[in-house]
């Protein structure tokens, strides 16, 4: 028997509306890792559970393994399409319920079992973007309902007014189409990019060229830690970390680090490096953890 159930007031009030918020101070955060948090693993883990359920099962591709006296999470096998980033703000509990039937298998096979057992999706295209919105060029109309416009400046890292935008909360650190700056300011022949928010003035801050050092951080601070494990690893050292879904691993090390916030040091300049997203840590293929970025580039 098919049964339903309807989440939309746990998700306005843990996923929803920590989104709006971030945004309006002009943070990027990422509410499909919340939503796996507050809604797939805890409001649906714990319906299912009261149902009788032994486990849930989604399509995530990862793979939940014990290890010692825990459960762990690692990478899918497909690591094109591997999911682990999203996943990191799992406790125990919810891993030991928890299955991903998916994570062993390759995408190109997942298509072609749902193919030969008729499943309407089988060729369906991947999904991309924020899950309640949709693809990206519909996002600043999105959160013009939600949140309204703020007019102000766009300059260059000089002080020379470029351009306006319609509120800073509409773009993100790194960003590079819709910003309307054209001809008349720098180099034609190289494109503009975000590096970086005034709040205080209200301005939006723009470079030329995506080598750009304003563009690119070694350093970065993090807050709102959790492991996976229930506990800091014992051992950080040899570490990769991603600061974005799709990323490759990246070389870091761990600084400063307390109950609830740290430094990460990375071997090669990071581009982008936005508050409110999310940095995953990686030991092998095992997921760690991570936390948010709280930190912005220095100009």
């Amino acid at each position: 028997a098919l049964r339903t159930v309807n989440f939309t007031k746990e998700y306005w009030d843990n996923v929803f509306k920590y989104f709006l918020d971030e945004y309006g101070k002009g943070r990027t955060p990422n509410p499909d890792i919340l939503c796996n948090k507050e809604i797939k693993f805890k409001a649906f883990l714990d319906f299912a559970l009261e149902l009788g359920a032994d486990f849930i099962a989604t399509g995530h591709y990862a793979l939940n393994r014990p290890v010692e006296n825990r459960r762990a999470l690692f990478k899918g096998r497909d690591e094109s399409k591997d999911q682990s980033y999203f996943l990191y703000l799992l406790n125990q509990s919810a891993l030991e319920k928890s299955l991903f039937p998916l994570g062993a298998m390759e995408k190109t096979k997942v298509r072609t079992l749902a193919a030969a057992n008729g499943l309407q999706n089988a060729e369906k295209k991947d999904s991309t973007g924020v899950c309640f919105i949709g693809e990206q060029k519909y996002f600043k109309n999105f959160l013009k309902k939600y949140i309204p416009p703020k007019p102000g400046k766009i300059v260059t890292l000089d002080g020379t007014v470029c351009g306006d935008h319609d509120g800073l909360m509409y773009y993100t650190l790194g960003q590079r189409k819709g910003l309307g700056v054209g001809g008349g300011y720098g180099n034609n022949r190289e494109p503009w990019f975000v590096a970086g928010k005034e709040m205080d003035t209200n301005t939006l801050i723009v470079v030329q060229g995506h080598n750009h050092p304003a563009l690119y951080l070694t350093e970065l601070a993090a807050d709102q830690l959790h492991w996976m494990g229930g506990e800091q690893p014992s051992d950080l050292n040899n570490l990769k970390a991603k600061i974005r879904y799709g990323q490759k691993d990246q070389s870091c090390k761990i600084l400063n680090l307390s109950e609830k916030k740290l430094q990460v040091n990375f071997s090669r300049p990071q581009f982008g490096v936005t508050p409110g997203q999310s940095i995953v840590f990686y030991k092998d293929n095992e997921c760690l953890g991570g936390g948010i970025i709280n930190s912005s580039p220095k100009l």
